[in-house]
């Protein structure tokens, strides 16, 4: 054995290399018969697909240019990034950004802007931005909510993201008083870290689901009494990654714990259907919101990418007629966004946010709805100049997710379905998860936050607004084509904005349901 090791010992390091690559070769030519480059090209084939594997980091860092990229470029996510870790967020010399683009959007300055009076909230806090609508006082819930925050973490589940980060998104929303919404994955116990919850649930019915997979109201009512951290509760219609769709979360990612919180069983792939079983109709889609909201007492709403319109007409007929329906209704760009979903859904199914949000938001104004409702944006609008676009359209707040993300530290990396995210974000290997400090990471969401809510009252300043509330659709102009430069949104979209019934920043400061201080 000692000749044998001392043999070894003696082989020149280049020789080993030599061997393994031999191996190598002798696998790809004779063994091998998957790949075709590397049987006809041992060795060197292999070099080609891991330079392919590594494309989209090198276009990132070294090829596209700084607009270019999808579906946040490099300005969006150093604007992110900086704004996160507090640092200087500004750009000199000019814009780099077309200004003549389709779909470039111009935030109309008044000739003198707004002016803070002495003792406003915002005088001692310039961050405070409260939705200006409160969800649930139009139907009387027993346990209205005014989000605290008009900007929140959109729905991304446990088991999706890894705990760390949902642990740290949870914190971050309770130090920028936001809500976190929690993802179809049922309510983990890193979503009860001290921020406000929206809870939601989809097809799958994770955390309400009963034995036969359907949905248990009993157990939601459970689940409402012993979290009082749940402000509001969101039925998921579809998502903009993949609208009429159903999803698998295979058995390989399903742990113990990810098992327990949704009542699966461990090892087995848990299919989430594309169509709900407790609901078939709109009329039983309304009833069952009803229900959820009589025996929790809290406000209830609906989430949807947009598409066909003709059962959202039959909704909002049913809302007329009843004087009942959802407090919230949240609408998800079709442009994607966390959840995995094929390329032919995520590129082609459901419309893209603006042009959804508009068509959805019609049918509501037409039928005297609006002011009922708390609109809810989701689709890239974590940034003040679209969000200053999409509450001139009528939103009332906005969720995030990839911005979220990012602001924990995503690189947009996109391999989010692979369970190999970089960053410890969107997996669940310990391994990984372990580089993410949550109180560090935790900071970075809430200062982002609060970041954008300061600079968007900025630009609702410089607007002559108080409130993101106040902008019309005469205060957004957008480049429309070539024949047709420019033209407000009111002209492109074919409708005006309901006034939203806003006094001042010091009533909202001193409302009872602020932030669902009663709920508590």
């Amino acid at each position: 054995m000692e000749e044998v090791l001392a043999f070894l010992g003696n082989v020149p390091w280049w020789l080993w290399i030599i061997a393994v690559l031999g191996l190598i070769a002798i696998r790809d030519i004779f063994f091998q018969r998957a790949h075709t480059i590397s049987h006809n090209y041992p060795i060197v084939g292999h070099l080609r697909y891991w330079l392919e594997s590594i494309g989209p980091e090198m276009r990132q860092y070294f090829v596209a240019n700084n607009r270019e990229e999808l579906p946040f470029n490099r300005i969006e996510r150093g604007w992110i990034y900086a704004s996160a870790k507090k640092e200087n967020n500004y750009e000199g010399f000019g814009t780099d950004r077309d200004v003549y683009a389709h779909q470039h959007i111009f935030v109309k300055n008044a000739m003198i802007g707004y002016q803070i009076p002495k003792n406003h909230p915002n005088t001692n806090n310039p961050y405070f931005l409260p939705c200006a609508k409160v969800m649930g006082a139009y139907n009387r819930r027993k346990k209205p909510y005014r989000p605290a925050s008009i900007i929140n973490v959109s729905a991304m589940s446990f088991g999706s993201l890894s705990a760390a980060a949902v642990e740290a998104m949870n914190k971050g929303v309770q130090k920028a008083e936001a809500y976190h919404n929690t993802g179809e994955g049922g309510l983990s116990p890193y979503h009860k870290q001290g921020g406000d919850v929206v809870f939601h649930f989809g097809t799958g019915y994770f955390g309400v689901r009963s034995k036969d997979g359907g949905f248990s109201l009993d157990k939601m009512k459970v689940l409402v009494d012993e979290n009082p951290c749940i402000k509001a509760i969101e039925v998921k219609l579809s998502q903009g990654a993949k609208p009429g769709k159903g999803g698998v979360l295979p058995g390989a990612k399903i742990t113990k714990e990810i098992a327990e919180i949704r009542g699966v069983e461990i090892g087995k792939d848990v299919l989430s259907p594309s169509t709900h079983k407790a609901f078939s109709t709109i009329p039983e889609l309304h009833t069952l919101i009803e229900k959820i909201a009589e025996e929790t007492g809290l406000p209830v709403g609906i989430k949807g990418a947009i598409g066909k319109l003709d059962q959202w007409i039959e909704l909002a007929d049913l809302m007329k007629k009843t004087g009942k329906g959802p407090d919230f209704i949240t609408v998800d760009g079709g442009e994607g966004g966390t959840g995995a979903a094929p390329p032919s859904f995520a590129d082609h199914v459901s419309l893209p946010w603006v042009y959804g949000f508009a068509s959805l938001y019609k049918i509501f104004k037409e039928r005297g709805l609006t002011e009922r409702i708390v609109f809810i944006g989701s689709g890239k609008l974590g940034f003040p100049a679209k969000a200053a676009m999409a509450f001139a359209m009528g939103v009332d707040c906005i969720n995030v997710a990839r911005e979220a993300m990012m602001s924990i530290g995503c690189i947009q990396a996109q391999v989010c379905h692979t369970n190999k995210c970089p960053t410890g974000i969107a997996t669940q290997s310990k391994w990984l998860q372990s580089g993410i400090d949550v109180t560090l990471k935790s900071e970075r969401l809430g200062q982002y936050f609060k970041t954008f809510r300061k600079e968007f009252l900025e630009v609702t300043h410089a607007a002559g607004y108080e409130h993101p509330a106040q902008f019309t659709m005469t205060d957004i102009q957008v480049n429309v084509d070539d024949d047709y430069l420019s033209s407000d949104l009111k002209s492109v979209y074919g409708y005006e904005k309901t006034k939203v019934d806003f006094k001042n920043m010091q009533e909202l400061y001193d409302c009872t349901y602020l932030g669902g201080k009663t709920n508590s």
